[in-house]
């Protein structure tokens, strides 16, 4: 049993790193990611995002060498961070999205939020909530919402480092 769960997990980590590798080639072709993660072998792998996000593997090894009996909790609650943010980031647009509709600057599709704007406000409201509830577990939950202002900080600082190239990337189309 124990060859078979290892299987699967070095299978799903397998398929992680390639897609994930695709996936920040395709970035960097765009100007958002480093530009060695775009980066492809004579076979069209592409071993430079693959690099990255083994790194970024590494990382966990030594969380988990560091603090054994929290890491899992601190990988969970970083991922349950992101999903919080994206899903944020997708209320808080629709909701400017229906603001704009309301002015008649923008024309509302035929299928429509039911509820809105009260749903993209309740829905904003729980994942405030969660938020709340993992700082208030304390531990590895409190620590991982403390980490949000240094987060945002580097989203801020990486987004300001490369929008320049995005721009020209998607004005050009050339290698910037």
């Amino acid at each position: 049993m124990n060859l078979v769960v290892l299987t699967a997990a070095m299978s799903s980590l397998n398929s992680g790193l390639y897609s994930t590798g695709r996936i920040l080639r395709s970035m960097a072709m765009a100007g958002s990611a480093p530009r060695f993660t775009s980066v492809m072998s004579r076979s069209q792998v592409p071993y430079g995002g693959i690099l990255l996000t083994s790194g970024i593997c590494v990382l966990g090894v030594g969380l988990n060498f560091v603090v054994p009996a929290e890491a899992f909790e601190i990988v969970l609650n970083f991922a349950a961070i992101g999903i919080l943010a994206t899903w944020g980031m997708i209320m808080i647009c629709h909701l400017l999205f229906w603001q704009k509709t309301q002015k008649g600057e923008l024309t509302r599709p035929g299928y429509r939020l039911p509820g809105s704007p009260w749903t993209e406000i309740v829905t904003l409201a729980f994942l405030v909530s969660v938020l709340v509830l993992m700082y208030a577990d304390g531990g590895a939950g409190r620590t991982t919402v403390l980490c949000l202002p240094l987060i945002v900080g580097a989203l801020v600082a990486g987004w300001f480092g490369i929008r320049g190239r995005v721009a020209r990337k998607s004005t050009t189309g050339a290698d910037a």
